[in-house]
């Protein structure tokens, strides 16, 4: 092998760093890291097309296309030295290894949904690895499973299966653009859940470059690893490139349903209900409630709060409509409020477009975004009467605000809550995101308040000691956050996404990653730390 006068000495002076860690020379850290990553994929021609610097062209349009909370554009927030797109595994084998050398951090990123945008935010200096070109999907009907790399999004996984079958689905996101990598990692549910699980108890194996820069499948990882990673989050262990998947059958007529209602009409009566009930339905049956404003409802011509009742039943409507008259019978569910499809029509459905159009609208990765924040709950008890008057008090008081029930029961309550690391299974009646966006980030401040005191306000409503919190919805409100925090500390977040599995996660999290290199303000921290 032949190495140019410049390249040796580079060589000399990486062994050298590596050996004295300590040294006075000091480096420039981006031109550093391209030197290491150039001299060891030995082609420098080939590193403008994967790797970004803020000199760059492709920079900001790639840094922006997947940053879909606005809060994070500001000038002032900090940005990546540097953003990786590989496109074979040996680029993020070697970005680990050079990142670790010039004392880089490392943040990944699939679909850039995160809440807190901890895939594309630091306060230490740090480079992006972005997924977007690694999005292959392999399905296999016969055996009914799937491969699918981590950068790509669910719309693009329903498409591939839908082009496959008419009869056959999986249990995610209902959100398009979301990105594999996340939302697998962090749980993932939607429209199906209460029959299926979660995506991630759909997992059946993975594929993840850990801190060494070694590729590991299941069998390689071992069952502690792959357990934590699905649930735990995958950016606290290493880089996971892929995900094996069991799909699901389903039905080749689905049914979906909405039914919206403002105070005026009867919602808090119809609520109340629906708290006793929704989680008890058979597992079929996915009914949730979207809390917000309507101004035509309004019976003086003001805004009026409203509750839209949104099924999917995995049947036809002829079975749909006695089933809920049993149960549900004061929304009056009738058969002219119930349209049959397709289940790859309930994805477009509950996505947003017409059940009508082009399937090729889930391939589309580019998503109109807002400035927003979010917050969760898990509700164990019905909310009083008396609390739901409050709350409608809360809702009246800010412009844009969403709140989406989700109701639990059904496979979700026979699922033990230390299968995987999601442990909010058994004794949950639903789950609650709360929403509020804005347009100009000079409102930020007044919006961030008011989902604040949203949130302190239903404190006694909801779950307790600790108050749960999904982790896919990521909220750096609810606990200690800082790189590096301590096990201790970070259990006043941790216990709140994980309860008793948190110690679990800080235990492989120590054997996998124990020097802490894959950490943001959530990760999971080693146990000894």
């Amino acid at each position: 092998m032949k190495f140019t006068c410049t390249k040796l000495a580079l060589l000399s002076i990486i062994i050298f760093i590596s050996i004295f860690p300590q040294t006075c020379i000091s480096f420039d850290i981006d031109s550093s890291f391209l030197q290491c990553f150039s001299l060891a994929l030995k082609n420098s021609t080939s590193t403008s097309k994967v790797i970004h610097t803020q000199n760059s062209s492709s920079y900001t349009p790639l840094l922006q296309f997947s940053q879909r909370n606005h809060r994070f554009l500001n000038s002032s927030v900090p940005k990546p030295n540097l953003i990786v797109t590989p496109n074979e595994l040996f680029q993020i084998q070697t970005t680990i290894i050079c990142s670790k050398k010039q004392g880089l951090q490392i943040r990944v990123r699939s679909g850039g949904h995160d809440y807190e945008g901890l895939s594309y935010v630091s306060n230490v200096p740090f480079l992006i690895i972005d997924l977007t070109n690694l999005r292959s999907i392999t399905i296999d009907i016969k055996e009914e499973n799937a491969w699918i790399q981590s950068g790509a999004t669910l719309g693009e996984l329903y498409y591939a299966i839908a082009n496959k079958s008419n009869v056959h689905g999986f249990p995610a996101g209902s959100c398009p653009t979301v990105g594999i990598g996340g939302h697998f990692s962090g749980g993932g549910f939607g429209t199906i859940f209460r029959k299926y699980g979660l995506a991630s108890d759909n997992v059946i194996d993975a594929q993840i470059v850990d801190v060494n820069g070694k590729i590991l499948n299941r069998k390689m990882m071992g069952e502690n690893l792959f357990w934590a990673i699905r649930g735990g989050g995958g950016s606290s262990f290493g880089v996971i490139t892929a995900w094996k998947v069991k799909l699901v059958n389903v039905p080749s007529v689905v049914t979906v349903f909405n039914i919206p209602k403002s105070l005026e009409q009867n919602a808090t009566t119809l609520f109340m209900k629906w708290q006793i009930i929704a989680n008890k339905l058979p597992n079929e049956l996915f009914l949730h409630s979207v809390m917000g404003l309507d101004a035509k409802s309004s019976s003086d011509g003001g805004k009026t709060v409203a509750v839209s009742f949104t099924g999917l039943y995995l049947g036809k409507q002829k079975n749909l409509v006695p089933l809920m008259e049993n149960n549900f019978a004061e929304l009056n569910l009738q058969h002219d409020n119930c349209t049959e499809m397709c289940w790859i029509q309930s994805v477009l459905y509950f996505a947003g477009y017409s059940i009508n159009g082009s399937l090729k609208v889930l391939l589309q990765r580019n998503k109109t975004s807002t400035s927003f924040k979010a917050k969760s709950d898990y509700v164990t008890k019905p909310i009083p009467m008396s609390g739901l008057e409050g709350l409608w008090n809360m809702l009246l008081e800010e412009k844009n605000p969403t709140l989406i029930m989700s109701p639990y029961g059904g496979r979700m309550s026979e699922i033990s809550e230390s299968e995987t690391p999601f442990p909010h299974r058994n004794g949950i009646i639903y789950g609650i995101q709360y929403l509020v966006d804005w347009d100009s980030n000079e409102e930020t401040p007044k919006h961030m308040d008011w989902i604040r005191k949203l949130y302190a306000y239903m404190t006694p409503y909801v779950s307790m000691c600790p108050r749960l919190a999904y982790m896919n919805y990521r909220d750096l409100d609810i606990g200690v956050n800082r790189e590096n925090t301590s096990y201790e500390e970070a259990k006043s977040w941790g216990m709140k996404y994980f309860k008793s599995n948190f110690e679990r996660l800080a235990q492989v999290k120590n054997e996998i990653d124990p020097s802490n290199f894959f950490r943001h303000e959530q990760s999971i921290p080693p146990l000894s730390a």
